[in-house]
């Protein structure tokens, strides 16, 4: 199969596909003419990583995982370090966004919006004190 039909079995961006070959996550035989050649387990592999992409998991932890779904050795336990690891970091962003929510409400609930040139917003984004770091 074709680079165009893998993309569209699997819901990637044949541009995404080819990253994917160059950074050697994927390696699709070649057929005679030279062009791409996807079998089915290419297409598994495809789908995997669009996945765990899709849950946010990094290349390196697509990797990771990946290495670990075609090991039938594996020990779970490796795989759910690599998943708690990646929970954790997107709960300390959700943390931070909430802060960032919380000062941006409390910094337009501050602002009159009125014709007045004087603005809490402004005040606070010129000390360098709104609270996004």
């Amino acid at each position: 199969m074709n680079i165009k039909d893998a993309a569209q079995r699997v819901g990637l961006p044949a541009k995404t596909i080819r990253y994917y070959e160059e950074i050697g996550l994927v390696t699709p035989d070649r057929a005679t003419n030279g062009y791409r050649d996807f079998s089915d387990a290419h297409l598994h592999k495809l789908a995997f990583l669009a996945h765990a992409r899709g849950l946010g998991f990094s290349i390196e932890d697509c990797r990771s995982l990946l290495a670990l779904w075609e090991d039938q050795d594996r020990a779970s336990g490796d795989v759910r370090a690599i998943a708690t690891q990646h929970l954790a970091a997107i709960e300390a962003k959700i943390a931070g966004l909430e802060d960032m929510r919380a000062t941006l409400a409390d910094l337009v609930n501050a602002c009159a919006g009125d014709a007045r040139p004087d603005c809490p917003i402004i005040e606070r984004l010129q000390q360098g004190g709104g609270g996004i770091s």
